[in-house]
């Protein structure tokens, strides 16, 4: 496959799925792949296993191996797979060429988490990835708003396997500006902040949007996929209203239960544990019964 022909790939709902444990605080590897089978059943196709809300940086590394495989194991002939990596240029090489190897066709970088990062440091820790795995596609994972559209464009220039951004910074005008100078056409752009700050993105040149959501209702994510893409922004709104709670809850306190609601939501469907790991923690007391209640009120 092309890297265009990946980069288009990008252009859809990117769905990140969760990491379930079993009793004992293991991957839940039966678990793991009824659920990806229950995304790519719905229609979904394209998929970040080791992405955030897979507790990416709650697992180890050999844990972030089998998800990786257990992905591919799951994986349909025309799903789109996107490891997520990072931390430390040699762990995120080595896990880049792990999931080149296990066949997945491109790898999302983790925004470095160093609380210390230089623009042309910034460049260089994308490049070392990069050139390490010239075959793969790339893609970017920002959240920093003061990484500017240069150093985007620079990164591409220099490393044609860049495909795609995923730009996770909450603010739609600095986006558009962003895309634009980095290149508009050069990548594709992913709305890195899922379904709530889709449409707003979608209207400055976003083309995909990343899902946590999509494991509770994948018909829900693919319905504003859908409406997105026929330019029909009321009908996009009204799956807005619909989420809006949930995704309001996910986001309280700095995102501290971005899993936690999805994880209890996937159990209120008995579809598997809610436990998480720290720094990530259960609902407890009245989010679950919130929780409990939008679903109720849902078409699922």
């Amino acid at each position: 496959m092309s890297f265009a022909e990946q980069s288009s790939a990008l252009a859809d709902v990117v769905a990140i799925p969760v990491t379930p444990f079993d009793a004992d605080g293991g991957v839940e590897r039966a678990a793991y792949r009824a659920l990806l089978r229950r995304l790519l059943d719905s229609g979904v196709r394209t998929v970040t296993p080791n992405g955030n809300t897979g507790e990416f940086y709650a697992l180890d590394p050999a844990e972030r191996r089998l998800v990786v495989e257990l992905t591919m194991a799951e994986a349909d002939p025309d799903t789109q797979v996107v490891v997520g990596v990072g931390h430390d240029v040699p762990t995120a090489v080595a896990a880049a060429r792990h999931a080149r190897d296990a066949g997945a066709q491109m790898v999302m970088v983790h925004q470095p988490i160093h609380p210390y990062v230089s623009p042309e440091g910034w460049v260089d820790y994308h490049r070392a990835i990069a050139e390490a795995v010239p075959e793969t596609a790339v893609v970017p994972y920002v959240r920093n708003p003061l990484l500017d559209g240069g150093l985007i464009a620079r990164l591409g220039a220099l490393c044609p396997n860049v495909v795609g951004v995923k730009y996770a910074v909450p603010d739609a005008a600095r986006f558009a500006a962003v895309a634009r100078d980095a290149g508009l056409d050069r990548f594709t752009w992913v709305a890195g902040l899922a379904e709530l700050y889709a449409p707003a993105y979608w209207a400055m040149g976003a083309t995909g949007f990343t899902s946590g959501l999509v494991n509770v209702a994948p018909r829900v994510s693919l319905e504003m996929l859908r409406a997105l893409r026929d330019g029909d922004y009321a009908a996009a709104m009204k799956v807005w209203e619909q989420i809006r709670e949930f995704e309001d809850l996910r986001a309280e306190q700095g995102s501290a239960n971005n899993v936690s609601v999805v994880k209890e939501a996937l159990a209120v469907l008995g579809l598997c544990r809610r436990e998480v790991r720290p720094p990530s923690r259960l609902l407890t007391g009245d989010r679950r019964e919130r929780v409990a209640a939008l679903l109720a009120g849902w078409d699922l």
